[in-house]
């Protein structure tokens, strides 16, 4: 071979060479300052393990900053398999932590323990998630004395946790086992809340044993923020106690549900559905849900029985108040009565109505609730005697656009905006097809669904002058160091009606409530409240079934709060909105509106019908009760010949009828005597009073509110008559609500 082409050759190689040489400087150099942080990443994942430190979750407060949710300190106990796989005599190691740890955890058995240990690769296995304290100090001198620091592990890590258990718990709503918000306000907040979790980072070397200190890092977490809800815890309690009696006392089968709102703000100050469940055990069954679970009498541990249970779990965390929608009925002739008066020219409120019992629709004959119908009647007893053809008469007056553009105002045609998850929307007559029979059964609140909050709305922006507001629940949102990082603003979507025609509503349901009409259980003494009441059918659902509910806001003439209760399907006794929900939205307002700090103003007759609570005297010397008791309204009478009491009839707590009330306190040993009750069955209030109070006995009262304006006898006294207890016993008379259909 010449050496011409040896020098060619040579040189095509030292051309190929530079060639890739250039190339390798090329990607060493797109290697170090393109791609840097991805490799330096994948050489620190293979060096290093990073544990998380979770973020601790925000706080969710009520209105008064009392902590409906935190956070609580539990422990983590994981292991590492590979770093017991690499140790001398593993076998026996492996089994004595398992049997180590299956002792000292509940609900950790030794095989699940030893099955972690299988995976000889893994870094780390979680063998428990959440311990207490006293569980963790026990694995932790088990580590200790066995020297397994490099095996075991335990974290302390923050858990969510409930101090009320169970109230608000729909609303609230819940988080899984990573923290993260899974319904209620945990869900619609939940990126709020989180914060930014940090890590401990641990390097390791290639047999996956840690490396000194030096070479640990730590980054810490950013706490989530605060919410600062709406919520009072109280009026919240005394809602969900109501909502409760309501469902098992008118046997309702798809559960009860109630709102409680400021008419001038939208802010809720309590949602409650009826049964509620355990936030801290939410992926357990209530007691109702158990009940329906075993009623299916399938196996347990089945795939069906696992399906079932999921959906009762999806059934039970169901905020009905929010996600489902109903047929409102005559609760509803709030606003159509409204709409009317608002178009001056529809109707003169002087002008009289006839109810025959029945009107002429288009092709139907549609019946009013009162057999026989009403007779002649003026616009206000229409509304306040929830007479339908009156309602069909003026409705149809205002036309279909007129009404539809209406129900539109109100906002019953869109969702209102509360922030929480999964709001339900409504379903109302495409507007094309809206005819003049559907007009008609509209305005009496049947043949279209809308929920219990867009109801609510709609009749507190007739309580509040006409202001449609969108109703909330955070009222604003802090950081870790207090400060404010978010404000609610009201918002008002729309004004519907004048505050004249707002008015003139309100007069109408207050004259309702303290007269005779169809809501007067809503009354309560000392306060002006209007109230509607209604009870619906279930069209296309289950026609024989009814709902029962009653809207109410106080003070009439200057409303404040909005309580509405919903009871579906109730199965015992009257099914009607009057009875199985109206009282229960008394004893609502009542608790709460002088909580409020509304003050209640009695008329003299009310002044005699109040009742007190008795006081607990026990160890109080004579001056000491003659004072106190003659201050809070009792009469008293003293009998045995110590100084201080020793004994009082009736009970301390004891509620009893003010007028005529006598508390027997015992001074020294016991002298006292007995009596027989009398029979008081049938007889008017004042007739049972005096023969009780002549017998020696105190009174409460339960059942009707106006028992003493409407003439009404007693239908049950407990204890019964013939009874011989000590005088001064409370003997309890029940007066029966008035059964008005709507």
């Amino acid at each position: 071979m010449s050496g011409g082409r040896v020098l060619k050759r040579a040189g095509v190689v030292l051309v190929a060479l530079c060639l890739v040489f250039v190339l390798l400087t090329a990607r060493i150099f797109s290697i170090q300052f393109f791609g840097f942080e991805k490799y330096q990443k994948k050489v620190l994942d293979q060096l290093t393990t990073e544990s998380p430190v979770r973020a601790a979750r925000g706080e969710i407060l009520d209105c008064n900053g009392r902590v409906l949710a935190t956070n609580r300190t539990v422990y983590r106990v994981s292991i590492f398999p590979n770093v017991i796989a690499k140790a001398e005599n593993s076998v026996q190691i492996s089994e004595k932590i398992a049997k180590g740890l299956s002792d000292r955890l509940d609900g950790v058995d030794y095989n699940s323990v030893m099955e972690h240990i299988s995976h000889k690769t893994a870094l780390e296995r979680t063998v428990a998630r959440s311990v207490n304290e006293e569980t963790a100090d026990n694995v932790l001198d088990f580590i200790k004395e066995n020297n397994y620091t490099e095996m075991i592990k335990v974290d302390a890590v923050n858990t969510r946790y409930y101090p009320y258990g169970t109230l608000a718990s729909h609303v609230l709503g819940f988080t899984g086992s990573d923290g993260q918000g899974l319904y209620g306000l945990e869900l619609q907040y939940n990126a709020a809340m989180s914060g930014t979790d940090g890590a401990y980072i641990t390097a390791r070397d290639s047999m996956g044993n840690e490396l000194p200190n030096s070479y640990e890092a730590y980054v810490a977490p950013i706490e989530g923020n605060t919410l600062h809800t709406t919520l009072d815890a109280y009026v919240q309690s005394v809602l969900e106690k109501e909502v409760e009696n309501a469902m098992i006392e008118s046997g309702a089968q798809n559960r009860v549900c109630g709102i409680v709102m400021d008419v001038n703000t939208g802010a809720i100050l309590g949602m409650a559905t009826a049964p509620g469940f355990d936030l801290n055990e939410p992926f357990s069954l209530n007691e109702s849900a158990l009940r329906a679970l075993e009623a299916l009498d399938l196996e347990k541990d089945s795939e069906a029985y696992r399906a079932a249970k999921n959906q009762l779990l999806l059934e039970m965390w169901s905020n009905k108040a929010a996600t489902e929608i109903y047929m409102p009925g005559s609760t509803f002739k709030t606003l159509t009565c409204s709409m009317v008066l608002e178009e001056d020219a529809v109707i003169d409120l002087n002008e009289r109505f006839f109810c025959s019992g029945a009107l002429h629709v288009a092709d139907r004959t549609i019946r009013c609730h009162k057999k026989g119908g009403h007779g002649s009647i003026t616009f206000a007893e229409g509304l306040q005697n929830s007479c339908n053809p009156v309602m069909m008469t003026i409705a149809a007056r205002l036309g279909c656009d007129t009404f539809y553009e209406y129900v539109k105002a109100f906002g019953l045609l869109e969702k209102t905006g509360i922030d929480l998850p999964g709001e339900g929307g409504s379903i109302f007559h495409a507007p094309t097809a809206f005819t003049e029979l559907d007009l008609a059964t509209a305005s009496f609140g049947q043949n279209f669904k809308i929920s219990v909050l867009q109801l609510i709305c709609a009749v507190a922006a007739v309580a509040n002058g006409g202001h449609l507001l969108s109703p909330y629940l955070v009222e604003r949102m802090t950081d870790a160091n207090g400060k404010v990082v978010y404000t609610h603003e009201i918002k008002e979507r729309r004004t519907v009606i004048s505050a004249e025609t707002a008015r003139t509503v309100c007069e109408i349901l207050a004259g309702g409530v303290a007269g005779n009409g169809g809501a007067k259980n809503a009354y309560v003494a000392g306060y002006r409240v209007a109230a509607k009441t209604g009870t619906s059918e279930k069209i296309g659902d289950d026609a024989s079934a009814r709902i029962g509910s009653c809207i109410a806001f106080a003070p009439a003439d200057a409303p404040e709060i909005a309580v509405l209760i919903v009871v579906d399907e109730p199965t015992e006794g009257i099914k009607y909105g009057s009875v199985v929900a109206a009282p229960y939205v008394a004893n609502v307002l009542e608790a709460i509106l002088p909580y409020l700090g509304t003050k209640a103003v009695y008329t003299e007759e009310e002044e005699k019908q109040l009742s007190l609570r008795v006081p607990d005297c026990s160890g109080w010397g004579a001056e000491k009760v003659a004072q106190t008791l003659t201050q809070s309204g009792f009469a008293y009478r003293f009998s045995g010949e110590g100084a201080f009491v020793t004994g009082q009839i009736p009970a301390a707590g004891s509620v009893v009828l003010r007028e005529g009330a006598v508390i027997l306190l015992t001074l020294g040993e016991s002298v006292g005597t007995d009596g027989c009750v009398p029979s008081v069955v049938g007889m008017t209030a004042a007739e049972a009073n005096q023969l009780l109070l002549n017998a020696g006995f105190n009174i409460s009262i339960t059942g009707a509110r106006d028992y003493w304006k409407t003439g009404k006898t007693v239908v049950e006294q407990i204890p019964a008559a013939g009874a011989t207890l000590p005088y001064g016993t409370v003997v309890t008379l029940r007066f029966a609500y008035d059964e008005i259909a709507e």
